[in-house]
Order: C-alpha cells, then structure tokens, then sequence
C-alpha cells in the first residue's frame, strides 16, 4: 500500500502545479484589469463641483486628440484575457491527456501479451487441468462402485480424451522448457498450444459433468445410493489403514529407514483424512434427512474427496511394502545377471563410443557396487529397491543394455518411484506447481516409451520438486485443510463442480 501511495504522489502533485499555474494567469488578468480601471474612467463623464450661482464659464473645454485612453487600453485587456485562456485551455488538454483512462483511439487488435505473461497464463492452465483429471479420477472411483461398466464408459472415455490432451500439454511444456523451439514466434505459439490443449482437456471433462449429474442425482434420489457407496469406501479403507499401520511396522525392522522414507506419515495422514470424513458423512445424512439435496450433496462430494485421499495414502504403503518383498526376491538374481553383463563387458562385447580407459573405470566401478550390495545382504536391514537402482544404473553405464534380472530390476524400481511421485502430487496438489507435475508427466512418458533409467530420474526429481513446493507453502491437502467444500470433487473439475458447503 506505501508503495502504491507513494507512486500515486507525482501525478497529484503535477496536478496541483497545473491548477496553480491556471489560477496565477487568471489572477494576472483580473490585477491587469484592476489596475486599468482608474486610467478607463478618466476621460468619461467625471463629476465636478457645482459651480456658484451666477458664475458662468465663458471659455469652451479644449478640444480632444483623435485617440483617446480608452482606446489604447481595451485592445491590451483583451490580448491578456485572450492568452491567460488558451494558457489555461493547453494546461487542462495536458492533464486530461496524462490522467485520462480510456484511450482517445482505440486500436482494433488487442494489446500483445509479453513472454512473461504467455509463460504464467500457460502455468496456470496446467496447473488447472491436471487438477481437473486427478479430480475426475476420483469421483469416476465412485461412480463406477455403483454403475454398470456400461453406463459408465462415456465418462471413462472423457477422462481419457483429456488425459491425453493434457499429456501433449506437458510434452509441449517440457520441450519449451528445454528451449525448444528457440524462435520466439516458435516459442509464443508453443505456449498457445499448451494452453489450447489444456483448454480441450477442460472442455472434453465438462462436455460430461451434465450428463454424469443426471446419472448420479446427488440432490435428488441419487444420494442415498451415493452415500451407501462413500460409506462402504470409508469402512473397508480404515480397516486397511489399521492393517498398513501393522506393515509399516513390520517394515521398519526387515529395511533400513530410507526405504520407507516415501510413505513416511502416510498413515497418520490417512487416519486425519478419514476423522474429516466422518464428519462429512454425518452432515450429509443430517442435511438429507432435513431435505436439504444440494447442501446433503456439497457434504457427500467433499466425504467422498477425503476418503479418495485416503485411499491413495494407503495404497501407497501397500504398494511400497509388495514392492520391497518383490525388490529383495529379484536382488539375487539380478546380482548374478549384473556379474554376466560385466564378464561379458571385459571380452570385448561392449557396442558403443567407449574408450578402453572409459570401459575400465565403469567395469571397476560396477564390481565395487555389487560389492557393497552384497555386504548389504548379509549383514542385516537394508533397502531392496535401492539396491537394485544401484545395481541397474552400474550395468546402465557399460552400455550393455539390459538384459533378464537387470532389466526386471529396473523396471521395478522406476514403476515404483513413479507411483510414489504420483500418489505425492496427488494428495499434495493444492500446492505442488507445474515443474513438479511436468517432470511427472514426463517421467510417465519415459515409462511408457521404454526407457525405466529416465522415468526414475525425473519421477525422483518430480518428488523433489513437489515435496519443496510442500515446504514452501505447508503442509496443504485437498479437502481437509479446505474445509469449506471449494475444493469438493467432481467430475470437470472443482471450477465446474463446485458446492460452497454450510
């Protein structure tokens, strides 16, 4: 606000000398006049003293010049009369020019947006549309629990047309990012494009929220069986947090605390979830046997996001905890084929650009890491997947390819990481930014294209990035901190869907 004020000062004060300078001419007009006034009178009909009775003058008043005072007088008022006006016209055009908030033309293309702002409109919009897909996820979970596979499809499509829209937005981003293109025109048409498909994405969600209404009668006759299915949802997921608090401590005395730093407060996280939840339930049953339908709705809706949170909390133990079983199974094997890969390296196998001193120090550092994951096995808790991240990534810089154990060893540890980057951003994106969700995005894209070393590099570093934007604003979540329903799921996301709750 000082700021503001103190910008705002230099316009008034050039105002106020405006107005003063105005004021001075006029007053130099008015004085100019004012003293001019005696000289003006002199020469009209004075009054005299009357003279005594009987005493006439004889002589006849002197002639007068053919110009008199008047004369002379009047034509300078004038001109100074004339200039304190266009003076006083000129200075009020200039503060009406400088002060005036519509244009005296207007220009019929509208203003070209900077870079800068091209590059926050398009942040924005991925920011949105990924929330509208995560959103849209959840509530088709429970839609599906109480429809046919049938009457559900045109939604599950829906969902997938704007997955795949938002898919090309990121990749586009990604590669702008990089500084591709590096045209500037180029670059302002990549963020178009980023913007559009996001919109598409928004469009092809809406395009179904009417629809999707209608079938699910939330405010209508709809919202017993709705709630009869968040209930059954919110009964099974707390016994199975109960059960994933039991393995998390199982899983602290079988592996070391790194592996399982990624759902560390997950339950405790969960069971905050789950109380909201609770809550929620009650109010919509109270609403609806009050015969309130939208406010009974706006209730089960935010109900049904805590419990979807919830469900990606535990399953993300349950998953980390199969995956740290499957990880310890598959380290021997992969070990033994990490030893294969290597003698087949030092005979001379090794295709690619490597230079024989090159080939040494990877060989050499490669048998120092399989060194150190077997000391790891036998000398008490350790982390499977880590191990083989590490056993993976030697065998990766012999530039072998991988082949049998080596190979299954890294597509575990890069379908793992990025689950747990997923299941992060999810549950944390009321604050997570679009650098986090575009490394995730990407990560994906790696995965699927075949490429499980890259897909674990970026989800890692997607994880990274989201859990500093945690640090950065708090320890946000969709709909429990945000209590007033503005954040309740629905399918098109919450800028379509949204139910204030009371």
């Amino acid at each position: 606000m000082t700021s503001s004020l103190i910008r705002g000062r230099p316009r008034r004060a050039k105002a106020h000398i405006c107005a003063r300078v105005a004021h001075a001419v006029l007053g130099v007009v008015v004085g100019a006049g004012w003293l001019m006034l005696p000289v003006m009178t002199v020469g009209a009909q004075d009054p005299v003293p009357v003279a005594p009775a009987g005493t006439v003058a004889s002589s006849a008043a002197p002639p007068q010049d053919g110009t008199s005072t008047t004369d002379l007088v009047l034509p300078l008022i004038v001109g100074v009369a004339a200039v304190g006006l266009a003076g006083y016209g000129y200075l009020r055009r200039t503060r009406r020019a400088r002060t005036r908030t519509t244009p005296g033309i207007v220009s019929a293309a509208p203003p070209t947006p900077t870079a800068a702002d091209s590059e926050r409109q398009a942040r924005a919009a991925l920011v949105l549309a990924d929330d509208c897909v995560r959103t849209s996820r959840e509530e088709l979970t429970f839609v599906q629990g109480r429809f046919t596979e049938a009457e559900t499809d045109p939604f599950v499509h829906a969902l997938r047309a704007a997955e795949t829209e938002l898919s090309a937005a990121f990749a586009i981003w990604r590669r702008y990012e990089q500084g591709v293109p590096e045209d500037d025109v180029a670059r302002r048409q990549a963020l178009v494009g980023v913007v559009g498909r996001c919109a598409e994405a928004g469009r092809r969600l809406d395009a179904e929220a009417p629809a999707l209404d209608r079938l699910r009668e939330l405010e209508g006759p709809g919202l017993a069986g709705a709630l009869e299915v968040a209930e059954g949802r919110f009964r099974e997921l707390a016994g199975r947090t109960t059960t994933a608090e039991d393995t998390l401590t199982a899983l602290h005395d079988s592996c070391t605390p790194s592996a399982t730093e990624p759902v560390l407060g997950h339950v405790e996280q969960a069971k905050d979830r789950l109380v909201f939840a609770t809550t929620r339930l009650n109010e919509a049953r109270q609403r609806a046997d009050a015969g309130d339908g939208a406010r009974a709705a706006a209730h089960l809706r935010a109900a049904e996001g805590a419990v979807a949170q919830a469900d990606v909390l535990v399953t993300g133990v349950e998953r980390l905890a199969a995956e740290l079983r499957e990880a310890a199974k598959l380290v021997p094997a992969a070990l033994t084929g990490a030893e294969a890969e290597i003698a087949a390296a030092r005979k001379g196998g090794v295709p690619g650009p490597l230079t024989s001193g090159e080939l040494h120090a990877r060989l050499a550092h490669a048998d120092r890491v399989l060194t150190a994951v077997r000391q790891e096995l036998t000398s008490g808790p350790y982390d499977p997947l880590d191990a083989l991240r590490r056993i993976a990534r030697a065998v990766e810089r012999l530039e072998t390819g991988h082949t049998g154990a080596s190979s299954a060893a890294a597509l575990l540890v890069a379908r793992s990481s990025v689950a747990g980057a997923e299941g992060f951003v999810t549950v944390h994106r009321t604050v997570v930014g679009p650098e986090a969700r575009s490394q995730l995005a990407a990560a994906v894209r790696a995965l699927g294209a075949g490429d499980p070393a890259r897909a674990d590099t970026l989800s890692r570093e997607a994880r990274e990035t989201a859990e500093r934007d945690v640090r950065a604003h708090g320890n946000a979540s969709v709909d429990v901190e945000d209590t007033d329903g503005t954040s309740a799921p629905g399918f098109g996301g919450p800028q379509t869907r949204t139910r204030p709750v009371t």
